[in-house]
């Protein structure tokens, strides 16, 4: 699954990336993301994709240091999805169901799942281990890997553990300051995942 927000240089290549290999997936994208980059999402729904929201602004909405420390009112999360729904409507998106939502940092609390079930919303995931959302840092950022790193790991990681049931996250787009993109790197990774027994499948496919 992809996530977006400012970014979204490497659309192209993922959504034609996705179609040479007959892969379906999945998009969780910021309210602002379907506003900036309507066409391409429009585009993804033709080919079949899932498409969720990401929050409206992409909202931070729990402390990084205290995870039960909630940052944002019940009524600010509301709303910021609802937006996020709004704009998905107003790009010409059809909003599918079951509902799911994945938070911006992919970062959250019980106070959010508990919210979102209240809108009939249901919470999810990247599936950690593979360190596979790194895919946006850049040179300068400590935390900084390459896509070539970032690909052995995600091998290393399903020679060991194996991946069924795995949600796996990269983003769509990433800061020009990183110029090693790893979305060059998607039609190996689909390739040999596909060569040790793996099919892809969307969220709403996955979560029935």
């Amino acid at each position: 699954m992809f996530t977006g927000h400012d970014f979204a240089d490497g659309a192209t290549i993922i959504k034609n990336t996705l179609q040479e290999n007959k892969v379906k997936a999945s998009f969780f994208l910021t309210g602002d993301f379907y506003r900036k980059f309507s066409k391409i999402t429009v585009q993804l729904q033709k080919d079949k994709h899932y498409l969720g929201p990401h929050s409206d602004k992409h909202l931070l909405y729990a402390s990084w240091t205290k995870r039960d420390s909630t940052l944002v009112s019940k009524s600010i999360f509301i709303k910021d999805v609802m937006d996020n729904y709004t704009a998905m409507k107003q790009a010409g998106i059809n909003i599918n169901t079951p509902l799911y939502f994945l938070p911006a940092y992919e970062w959250y609390n019980k106070d959010m799942s508990s919210w979102a079930k209240e809108k009939k919303v249901q919470l999810v995931n990247f599936t950690p281990g593979t360190g596979s959302n790194a895919d946006y840092t850049t040179p300068e950022m400590k935390n900084y890997q390459s896509s070539k790193a970032i690909y052995e790991k995600i091998m290393a990681y399903e020679t060991k553990n194996g991946l069924n049931g795995f949600l796996l996250l990269l983003h769509i787009g990433t800061d020009a300051k990183r110029t090693d993109k790893f979305y060059f790197l998607l039609d190996d990774l689909i390739k040999e995942l596909k060569n040790r027994g793996y099919s892809f499948n969307t969220i709403d496919e996955i979560m029935r």
